[in-house]
């Protein structure tokens, strides 16, 4: 069977756009923008960084371009692509929401600096828990690889502990990023505590992982 890197898929011609756009939206508001750009915050929601509106006009989109590549790459050079083929569209699909990610950090970015006034981590926590959410959808739907996924050595050790693993995980990451969006509604630093539950939840999935693997060992 032949697998296809660059696949006729609108969930990645989309993506490829929105990539176009951030170059477009680049270019659009330069002129409108100060010298120096505010580029970070820190948890009380204050600038703490600074960059040149070139460097970050541009910067921000190549960078996207440069991760949609390896995203298009991995499914040809993953040793266990024949995997990855069978939840190809899912792939695809998350390909196409992080770039929207993307476009979402960017453009808040461009409006603050415009002189919009709202707090800039309570407009990307959201946004984060949308990913989280959908990369749980994603891992609900992998099947063993080496780049998508729970991926412990018990989990690429077994296709029986990677589904169970990766099952439960997508189920953990969906309430974790509806934490985070919901966090968004917490007064300053506390909307930070919502990012806690995926660290947590990152750690017992490695533990319940190993335990899956021995309960396989045993009952061999």
């Amino acid at each position: 069977m032949q697998y296809h890197i660059f696949p006729v898929d609108k969930h990645l011609l989309l993506s490829l756009g929105l990539v176009l756009l951030m170059f477009a939206l680049g270019g659009f508001f330069y002129e409108s923008l100060p010298d120096k750009v505010a580029s970070h915050w820190n948890a009380s929601g204050e600038v703490d960084g600074y960059m040149d509106k070139g460097w970050f006009l541009y910067s921000i989109p190549a960078m996207t371009a440069v991760l949609l590549a390896f995203f298009l790459l991995i499914p040809g050079i993953d040793p266990l692509r024949r995997n990855i083929a069978k939840f190809r569209g899912e792939y695809n699909r998350f390909i196409l929401v992080f770039n929207l990610f993307m476009l979402y950090i960017f453009c808040a970015t461009i409006a603050l600096n415009l002189g919009y006034k709202f707090d800039m981590g309570s407009a990307i926590l959201p946004a984060v828990g949308g990913l989280i959410i959908y990369a749980g959808f994603l891992m609900e739907k992998s099947k063993r690889n080496w780049f998508i996924g729970v991926r412990t050595p018990w989990t690429l050790s077994s296709d029986a502990v990677w589904d169970k693993t990766n099952r439960l995980g997508g189920r953990v990451f969906r309430a974790c990023g509806l934490i985070m969006v919901l966090g968004a509604f917490l007064p300053g630093p506390l909307a930070y505590l919502a990012v806690a539950p995926l660290l947590v939840s990152a750690l017992g999935l490695v533990a319940y992982s190993y335990m899956e693997y021995r309960k396989l060992g045993e009952t061999k």
